[in-house]
């Protein structure tokens, strides 16, 4: 149902635009979520996008993440500036309930 794509290997300072193609109505969804998880730690929500367009980010990524939805092509994008190592980690998308199956996710490498 979720696949993610755009991860990639960059230096610190570099950018990557993630996607996630949802094979169900995003906006029937309603609030969707870009989480990651870094080796050994737990997978947290790092950007969320109401239906009305309303966005939220934890604090670590405000000013450098943004996060977008197209309904049209059921689809989410999460583009990231400014990346730093401690941004490494197994990018996935899904509501903001967890309510779909988890895809495979996209890695994020980010090298000092």
């Amino acid at each position: 149902q979720i696949l993610e794509s755009g991860g990639g290997s960059v230096q610190a300072g570099g950018s990557l635009k993630l996607s996630c193609s949802v094979a169900r109505s995003i906006w029937r969804l309603g609030t969707m979520a870009w989480y990651r998880q870094a080796p050994g730690e737990q997978r947290d929500v790092v950007a969320s996008i109401s239906n009305d367009g309303n966005t939220d980010y934890v604090e670590s990524v405000k000013g450098r993440f943004t996060i977008s939805r197209d309904d049209t092509e059921n689809t989410v994008y999460l583009q990231m500036n400014s990346l730093n190592p401690e941004d490494t980690a197994v990018y996935y998308c899904n509501t903001l309930r967890g309510a779909l199956r988890w895809g495979q996710g996209t890695q994020v490498t980010v090298s000092s």
